[in-house]
């Protein structure tokens, strides 16, 4: 029998065992009765049960595979239900099927699953017709080889900014920021030019839908500033960040727009507190970000 058809027919025996166990492991810690039936309540809401064509099975696969993070690789069965709000039973059926599919592998050492490679494959047509990206990327390795420091492209999805494109810095650097990662909008550089081109009641709009909290012992959290520098930032033409997100880290930002004059994305700048302050970034690499972000707009308004 070849090898990956004796992992899926262990995984399969793995899981056939799992509810059990999972819920013998986590015996413990599982909510009391109320917690556990508002939680049902929760899931009845968020089923979207008025919606004849939505497929609950496509979302709870997806819940399933978001549960995974940087900071929880590996998850057991009881840990996939509880994040996903998922009974054993639905999560034993999500894991095992997106085994069978290649999405998820056993790692019986730690006694949970984890996301193979062929997660990407989600992603990747995404990226690799993105044209916008297509268009900018030429712009931003330029910005990146003139500049020496980091260089990112991001876009919104709701209030947060996520990374498409990464040009790391040539000099030693100690945050990695990899494609696919999300942050606020509220706090960051490229999160603040994107709502500067946008009008401003949209942009409280923003703002109040998102979940203001201090990532740092220097975000702002509070609308009123953080208004002010999105409104700077519409007559200079670019935004910073002054280690809002992450401690040591620099950052000024500026919108690329795209057809009807709206903004598509953003191109960030990042340099560390150990070679720059925020005003020597301002001022000696403003104007380049400014000339990448024009030369990236009129290209993306020709797509």
């Amino acid at each position: 029998m070849p090898q990956h058809s004796r992992t899926a027919a262990g995984d399969a025996k793995l899981l056939a065992a799992a509810p059990e166990s999972a819920i013998a492991r986590s015996a413990k810690s599982r909510p009391p009765a109320h917690a556990r039936k508002a939680a049902r309540g929760a899931r009845a809401v968020d089923s979207r049960s008025g919606d004849r064509l939505f497929n609950q099975s496509v979302e709870k696969a997806f819940a399933v595979l978001a549960a995974f993070s940087a900071e929880r690789r590996v998850l057991g069965l009881a840990e996939i239900a509880a994040a996903t709000r998922l009974t054993a039973g639905s999560a034993q059926r999500c894991v095992h099927t997106l085994v069978q599919l290649g999405y998820l592998r056993r790692v019986a050492r730690l006694h949970g699953w984890m996301l193979t490679a062929k997660t990407l494959d989600i992603g990747y047509p995404y990226l690799a017709g993105h044209a916008v990206l297509e268009q900018a990327t030429m712009h931003l390795a330029d910005l990146n080889h003139a500049t020496g420091e980091s260089v990112s492209l991001s876009e919104p999805d709701g209030v947060e900014m996520v990374f498409i494109a990464r040009f790391p810095s040539h000099k030693r650097f100690f945050i990695h920021m990899s494609v696919g990662r999300r942050l606020p909008m509220y706090c960051t550089a490229a999160g603040r030019a994107y709502l500067s081109a946008l009008p401003r009641a949209e942009v409280r709009a923003l703002l109040e839908r998102s979940t203001l909290r201090k990532l740092t012992t220097h975000t702002l959290h509070d609308i009123p500033r953080i208004i002010d520098i999105i409104d700077a930032a519409r007559e200079l033409g670019y935004a910073w960040a002054n280690q809002e997100c992450y401690l040591g880290d620099l950052t000024i930002g500026a919108p690329i727009i795209g057809k009807g004059g709206l903004p598509v994305a953003a191109v960030n700048l990042s340099g560390p507190t150990s070679r720059w302050t925020l005003d020597q970034l301002r001022e000696r690499l403003a104007p380049l970000l400014l000339e990448t972000a024009r030369a990236a707009s009129a290209r993306a308004t020709a797509v």
